[in-house]
């Protein structure tokens, strides 16, 4: 049996990128019940993609209730509906079976992983202020994409001088912009710049060197993207809810290393559940951007563990 239900996550602080400004994440929790067992997912709808709360359930409930995870793969299209039902279909399995995901998987045991920490979008002295606060971090990632982001971006590196920083514009710049941004970006010793132009007009990209890796986030839902984004991109930001779940999103893992590609593993705002299956995608990832518990004021019980150490993987009471 499978049942869908919303819940609300309020956030710790007003949390804006250049499409808009929230304050409390909005989620749905999948569970598949079967033989006394409960296996859990959790999806975030993104308007970006047409998604809403209604939407997606409704997607699920077109699923029968004896769904597999490889019949799963042909019924659902890649987004938010897929990935909460892939990931509860996980837990299940190794609930049933007694094991971890990561030993169904036949892999090691998940490290931590160093995971960046998201400045919202705001006035630069705000940034600046936000960036001293969190300068203790190892990895600060930026949301620009707005006429402004050179002021915000300076303040950034004055208030934190020693941290690494990567920018997310969210499509938000044109061409030009960018072309013009580009080397001030290096000259702030910004390590990789997150889809600057918008998904279908990046074509740019390929005509332009790219001293500064460009990563894709948008232009990347699931493998079948890749042959979209060669000679384009450096990187690929693989989320669970643009996959679709942790199956397809391990198979755009392998798929993106053999053609080259950087990896970032990150993720929607949500709570500590819809990271857990993505600690174990991040293993090995040029980059981690899993601090969605981090920007809640609330969470899950037994929630992800953030320390010095990065983000550790789940306990099997949380999912996997």
């Amino acid at each position: 049996m499978i049942t869908v239900t919303p819940d609300t996550f309020r956030l710790a602080q007003v949390f804006t990128i250049s499409r808009g400004s929230r304050t409390e994440a909005k989620v749905l929790t999948v569970r598949v019940e079967c033989g006394g067992l409960v296996g859990r997912g959790e999806c975030v709808p993104y308007a970006r993609y047409d998604e809403t709360l209604d939407s997606v359930t409704a997607q699920i409930a077109t699923l029968p209730d004896n769904v597999t995870r490889a019949d799963l793969q042909s019924l659902l299209p890649a987004g938010a509906a897929r990935n909460a039902v892939d990931c509860a279909l996980w837990d299940l399995e190794a609930k049933a079976a007694g094991k971890r995901v990561w030993d169904l998987l036949d892999l090691p045991k998940p490290k931590p992983e160093i995971t960046a920490y998201t400045l919202s979008l705001d006035t630069p002295d705000n940034m600046r202020a936000a960036a001293a606060k969190n300068a203790h971090r190892p990895l600060l990632k930026i949301k620009l994409g707005t006429p402004d982001d050179m002021a915000r971006l300076e303040a950034v590196r004055s208030g934190a001088p020693s941290t690494k920083i990567i920018v997310d514009a969210n499509e938000g710049w044109t061409a030009e912009v960018y072309s013009d941004l580009a080397p001030h970006l290096i000259r702030l010793g910004v390590a990789l710049v997150e889809q600057p132009l918008p998904a279908g007009s990046d074509d740019m990209l390929a005509e332009i060197a790219r001293p500064l890796p460009v990563c894709a986030d948008e232009s990347c839902h699931d493998s079948h993207s890749l042959p979209g984004l060669r000679g384009k991109y450096d990187f690929v930001n693989i989320k669970l809810d643009k996959t679709g779940g942790l199956t397809e999103a391990l198979r755009l893992k392998d798929a993106a290393l053999a053609e080259g590609h950087g990896l970032m593993v990150g993720c929607m705002v949500g709570s500590s559940l819809a990271m857990a299956p993505a600690v174990i995608l991040a293993q090995g990832a040029g980059y981690t951007d899993l601090d969605g518990p981090l920007l809640l004021a609330e969470d899950r019980d037994d929630p992800l563990v953030f320390d010095a150490a990065g983000v550790h993987p789940p306990t099997a009471s949380l999912w996997g």
